[in-house]
């Protein structure tokens, strides 16, 4: 792995002990909390690997929760993330699962409320980088460290040449672009990170967009 500057070696600001377990697990939850775009009442999160034999040791759990409360990585806070849980009536299980995965650090989070569902799976690369793999079903790559928007609409021609269309309309450059697809002329998602934030009003021109059904943003 190529390091593009210190802060990629020692890791980012952060409530420790570690920047893969602690600042990295809290990464994972806080961009699930981003999609959800809501505190979840409940969470089941499955840890595998290293993460399942250390995570108490290592303030993983803790970790997690405060991401789903939406701290960042040098939040106070961040120690008492599950009184703070508790008190907001956020219910979050942890189970610890013996299937071997690709990567030793990897966390699931299944999460909801009464308006909805969503699951995720992330990996902590260490440094306090992560990156997002599945969402609801549909693989992707969502590193959580620039500005993204997750796009999903029908898997129809000129789809995304017409969300490209409208970025490029405002200047807005595109860093790093997947699609996933579940079967052809389904629904498919569009992962797009971007150089700078993206405003409500490009978003709202997205969301118009013939064949989208959906537009989800997360800020830098």
């Amino acid at each position: 792995m190529k390091y593009k500057s210190v802060f990629d070696i020692i890791g980012p600001v952060m409530i420790g002990p570690s920047s893969s377990h602690t600042a990295g697990a809290a990464r994972i939850g806080r961009v699930a909390r981003s999609l959800f775009n809501r505190k979840p009442d409940w969470a089941i999160v499955s840890l595998y690997g290293s993460f399942a034999k250390t995570y108490k040791g290592h303030g993983t759990d803790v970790a997690i929760i405060a991401g789903l409360l939406d701290f960042d990585t040098s939040d106070p806070r961040l120690p008492e993330a599950m009184d703070i849980a508790k008190k907001e009536n956020m219910n979050v299980t942890f189970v610890e699962e013996e299937a071997v995965t690709d990567h030793p650090n990897t966390a699931r989070i299944k999460m909801g409320d009464s308006e909805g569902e969503m699951e995720l799976v992330g990996i902590s690369i260490g440094g306090g980088k992560i990156e997002i793999l599945e969402l609801n079903g549909f693989e992707l790559r969502l590193s959580g460290h620039h500005p993204a928007i997750l796009v999903v609409h029908d898997d129809k021609f000129g789809a995304i040449a017409s969300v490209s269309n409208v970025l490029a309309a405002h200047q807005i450059n595109i860093g790093h672009m997947e699609v996933s697809r579940k079967e052809v002329g389904s629904t498919a998602l569009m992962t797009i990170e971007v150089d700078q934030n993206i405003g409500q009003d490009i978003l709202d021109e997205i969301t118009q967009l013939d064949h989208v059904t959906r537009v989800t943003k997360i800020a830098d």
